[in-house]
């Protein structure tokens, strides 16, 4: 995975749909933004386009939407200026879209040509430890837990990276994802899967509080005792449909020892037998929340030759236990290709500490340009060698790019704590999943527009080249396909017309809304 560079390049030609009418901001006159910049509190800033901090904030960590500009952007600095925005947005006229980290959504959907509100100032992290009684400690191999230890409040603006040092620093753990500039708003909101979701549960599982303001402006604390309803929508209904989340509180873990880790790369000759041993993997471990893993295969390039050479195989993930015990799991994948492979396979299982493991498993999102689309897969819809093939065969013919993040498919392993959850018991649905599926593909900004066409025309034959006319029924909410015919059911499945009920209580003029907001 590439990492974002300090300087980018606008997409040449963003899609017609990114470039919605800007007539409604062209009537906010001059005198209403100047009242907005003084009702902000000097924590906070406004900026409009000209300024010189306009342009890194108005740019979305998805350039194929970079067409879109806001017509002004509140870096807040405080919840009430959060509320002094919205109500000035609606009171001109405008949309408010909130944007935690740097804008991750797939889709584009944290892009705004209304008034955006930048969240990265609100990066505090607080911490509260509970009374030893009613902390539950565990031993997992060399590690010693104690659940539920205490809890940590984090403002909306805390990203994975700001979360994860803590894992070194101060020997305290929340569940989150891999990758570190993804905002922990967009995380929970979505569900949440990283690397110790099935031994912690998702990100949204360890929520206990979350203070939101509402379209109207009013301000409400939701959780298990007050606003149940908004507080259930806020764990796994995506963002920006019930209001703007401005902090969240979450169950924290105290830890002491090390994990194990493990790194497993193949040629794509490799392809059929490593994928068949992975699920295998998966279902027997479905239970074993100490199991971690990501499979997946992948190419980059520009050239036939490239993409060729490029193309492989690649299993990753951590386990909280013996290493013994891990190289048993593993022992079927670890038999799997050259000798060269086996060995180096075999010396990439190892221990290290929580936070060495976070460094050595993260990754970004696909940078620059990119789409995707995501299935999850039941344990009557794993992949068939056929399907692998299929995949595999098609990853050649991928057009290429000069992104170096290339493209091809990751399948993230469910289970554990996961599953445990009943799927109305929040809004995230899947709790019946093997794996999510993500395919990707990607290219770059200076890369001719023909060669973005092209990846996405790929990306929809390589979707296909594996599920044919039946994917399956369920997509993960938090990599958004704008293309996705039945998103409702597909995202949410019998939680979306209680979505819809939330939704009409705390935003009943859909003042928050995008193409697959709740109700539209």
């Amino acid at each position: 995975m590439g990492v974002l560079g300090a300087e980018v390049v606008a997409s040449q030609s963003p899609p017609a749909a990114a470039a919605p009418s800007t007539e409604t901001a062209e009537r906010v006159s001059q005198r209403d933004w100047e009242l907005l910049a003084r009702a902000l509190s000097p924590r906070s800033t406004l900026y409009r386009p000209g300024d010189s901090g306009y342009p890194p904030l108005a740019l979305p960590f998805n350039h194929r939407y970079a067409g879109i500009r806001p017509a002004g952007i509140v870096a807040c600095g405080t919840a009430g200026d959060v509320r002094t925005s919205v109500r000035w947005a609606r009171s001109v006229g405008l949309p408010a879209v909130p944007r935690s980290g740097l804008g991750h959504n797939y889709a584009g959907y944290s892009a705004t040509t209304g008034l955006l509100l930048n969240m990265a100032r609100m990066n505090g992290i607080d911490s509260t430890p509970l009374p030893g009684a009613r902390s539950r400690t565990r031993t997992y191999g060399r590690m010693r837990v104690v659940h539920d230890a205490g809890t940590v409040t984090v403002g909306a603006g805390v990203t994975n990276g700001d979360l994860h040092p803590m894992l070194e620093d101060r020997g305290m753990f929340v569940p989150t994802g891999r990758c570190p500039t993804v905002g922990v708003a967009g995380l929970v909101h979505g569900g949440g899967i990283g690397f110790s979701d099935k031994m912690f549960g998702l990100t949204c599982d360890r929520l206990v509080s979350t203070t939101v303001v509402l379209a109207d402006g009013g301000v409400v604390e939701a959780s298990e005792d007050t606003h149940p309803d908004l507080f259930w929508g806020c764990r796994g209904g995506a963002g920006n449909n019930f209001g703007v989340n401005t902090s969240f509180t979450f169950q924290y873990e105290l830890f002491q020892g090390d994990v194990g880790v493990y790194e497993l790369r193949w040629s794509l000759d490799s392809a059929l037998p490593v994928m068949a041993a992975a699920q295998r993997i998966a279902v027997n471990t479905l239970d074993d929340k100490r199991f971690h893993l990501r499979v997946g295969m992948g190419t980059h390039g520009l050239t036939r030759d490239e993409i060729r050479a490029n193309a492989g195989v690649n299993a990753i993930g951590q386990f909280y236990g013996h290493l013994d015990e891990l190289r048993d799991i593993l022992a079927p994948l670890l038999a799997i290709g050259t000798a060269e492979e086996r060995a180096r396979n075999k010396a990439s299982v190892r221990e290290v500490t929580p936070g060495e493991a976070s460094v050595l498993l993260s990754a970004t999102t696909p940078v620059q340009q990119f789409g995707a689309k995501s299935a999850v897969l039941t344990a009557r819809r794993l992949l068939t060698d056929e399907q692998v093939a299929a995949a595999a065969e098609q990853l050649l013919e991928w057009p290429g790019s000069d992104n170096e993040d290339g493209a091809g498919f990751a399948m993230f392993a469910l289970g554990g704590e996961i599953n445990q959850v009943p799927p109305d018991a929040t809004a995230f649905v899947h709790r019946n999943g093997v794996f999510i599926l993500a395919a990707e593909t990607s290219w770059a900004d200076y890369d001719p527009p023909s060669v973005g066409t092209a990846n996405l025309d790929w990306l929809r034959e390589f979707y296909f080249a594996i599920f044919g006319d039946t994917p399956p029924p369920q997509s993960y909410q938090n990599f958004p396909d704008p293309t996705l015919k039945d998103w409702r059911r597909a995202y949410y499945g019998a939680n979306y017309d209680r979505l819809v009920r939330v939704n009409q209580k705390y935003d009943p003029t859909n003042f928050f809304s995008y193409p697959q907001a709740i109700g539209t």
